[in-house]
């Protein structure tokens, strides 16, 4: 196969002694300077003539000196590469400035912001000889191994199949809440899970729950006015996209009974929650707090935002309706996402919002990317529509309520009087109150040594932290895993 070659060359002249030099010397440059990038493919001896002004002896000859010299390689049958880890001149690095360029806008260099985008990476990664395997109980992860791939690849090309027969017909970006099957599927989907009552049209599809957070933001937030409440601690990228939107930030404690409304300032005019399954705590807002919380936002004119981020997964006791309801569809905005219960990599969430909101969130959706990717949100729809996602989502209860006991049993027998799992029923992750004074950022820090990833309650406090703990996401560790990686936890401590 021919590799497009867009190189400028300058041809030697007609006739002259130092055409092959000249090819070299351009191609070397090339290479050393990074236009030809390890792995590109050189246009064949025969092209000479049309790439490079030159016979393909003369081509010949330069590649053969350049393969000499370790600068491309020659696969027999198939042409000239350009070779791996060539030595490069380096890019002149600048000093890193104390202070943002006033090129950029101060908000995005702020580094709170950038702290909480950052806040699942780990300071410190080590791969020493005998390490034990990598082991992550940080939340929110999705083992991939445990989606069928096989249904969803057969649907998706099905989907493609209708593509090819009958092209999507263009539309204008304005007005494009997402494909319409897909919106359908999704108000039976939530109706059925989550009592969300909902039409089609009330749902804007996204590129994921952290988009949904962004365009909410946009579009609610008045830079330098809109002050938003939080729950801290909670979760850091959807504070993020209201700290980019320049919004007065603001955190709320939370208790065993979700946000203590009482602490919210009467200002406020945007509350964000996760009421089913606080993050990182695991909390369940209790009926009289929910019950509070909608007479304040009716009160003072606030809205809600409710990140419904893992609902699906509920273990014991009875269901928890969202806060989302036919009462209350004209104050709260309901984020959801298929990233926990299918997979990230689908990069598909959605808000349900109420209806006087939905043109504005629409004309924000559509300024940032148009839609999210047609073949994706047909194959989501039809998967939904046949009823997979139902049968996945109760495969995965089976084995996350499995790992959630093991977790919990191994807490109370080996951790007794040291770590106090919280009471909850929902989720992909269990956190556990220290009850003892530990510095436990230093233990998940020697936890990495171990390759065992654990997060403490630390990282996820707005303010300074009121408690300390640890959370164990089970999303992506199997059984075997947790024995061991709590074992590890044991000597840590």
């Amino acid at each position: 196969m021919s590799s497009l070659f867009e190189i400028a060359f300058a041809p030697p002249p007609k006739g002259s002694r130092r055409s092959a030099e000249s090819v070299y010397a351009q191609l070397r440059a090339a290479i050393l300077d990074g236009r030809l990038v390890s792995g590109s493919k050189l246009p064949g001896e025969r092209q000479s003539a049309v790439f490079f002004g030159v016979s393909r002896n003369t081509v010949a000859r330069v590649y053969a000196k350049l393969a000499i010299e370790g600068f491309v390689l020659s696969r027999q049958g198939s042409g000239t590469y350009v070779a791996p880890k060539q030595s490069r001149p380096r890019r002149e690095r600048f000093p890193a400035q104390q202070t943002p360029d006033p090129r950029l806008n101060a908000l995005w260099c702020r580094p709170d912001l950038a702290q909480t985008l950052n806040f699942w990476h780990d300071n410190r990664r080590t791969s020493a000889p005998g390490a034990a395997a990598f082991l992550d109980f940080r939340p929110a992860l999705v083992d991939p191994r445990l989606f069928p791939f096989d249904i969803f690849r057969r649907i998706s090309a099905k989907q493609l199949r209708r593509m090819e027969l009958k092209p999507p017909a263009f539309k204008s970006p304005q007005g494009n809440q997402g494909h319409y099957p897909l919106r359908a599927a999704i108000a039976t989907h939530i109706g059925i899970s989550r009592a969300v009552v909902c039409e089609p049209e009330d749902v804007l599809v996204t590129a994921g729950a952290q988009q949904a957070f962004d365009i909410l933001a946009r579009v609610l937030v008045t830079p330098g006015v809109t002050t938003v409440a939080i729950e801290d601690p909670g979760y850091p990228p959807m504070r993020a996209a209201f700290l980019a939107a320049g919004a007065k930030v603001v955190p709320v404690p939370v208790d065993a009974e979700g946000l203590v409304v009482d602490a919210l300032p009467t200002s406020v005019q945007i509350i964000c929650v996760c009421p089913s399954h606080q993050f990182p705590l695991g909390v369940s807002m209790s009926a009289q707090r929910r019950t509070a919380l909608l007479s304040f936002a009716r009160k003072h004119g606030a809205v809600i935002v409710e990140d419904d981020y893992d609902g699906e997964f509920r273990y014991d006791g009875t269901p928890l309706q969202a806060l989302r309801s036919t009462a209350t569809a004209d104050s709260v905005f309901y984020v959801g996402t298929f990233s926990k219960c299918m997979l990230p990599a689908l990069r598909l969430g959605f808000v349900v919002a109420p209806q006087w909101a939905m043109p504005t969130l629409t004309t924000a959706k559509n300024c940032l990317d148009w839609h999210c990717p047609t073949l994706t949100q047909m194959a989501v729809a039809r998967y939904i529509a046949d009823g997979y996602l139902a049968r996945h989502v109760r495969k995965l209860r089976d084995i996350y309520r499995e790992r959630r006991n093991l977790i919990n049993e191994i807490l109370r027998s080996d951790f007794s009087g040291e770590l106090a799992p919280i009471p909850s029923h929902y989720g992909m992750h269990v956190a556990a109150f220290s009850t003892l004074t530990r510095h436990l950022e230093r233990v998940t820090a020697r936890l990495l040594e171990s390759n065992v990833h654990l997060h403490s309650f630390e990282r996820y406090f707005l303010g300074a932290p009121t408690s300390e703990g640890l959370v164990f996401g089970y999303g992506a560790v199997d059984l075997k895993d947790i024995e061991q990686g709590l074992k590890a936890l044991r000597r840590a401590l």
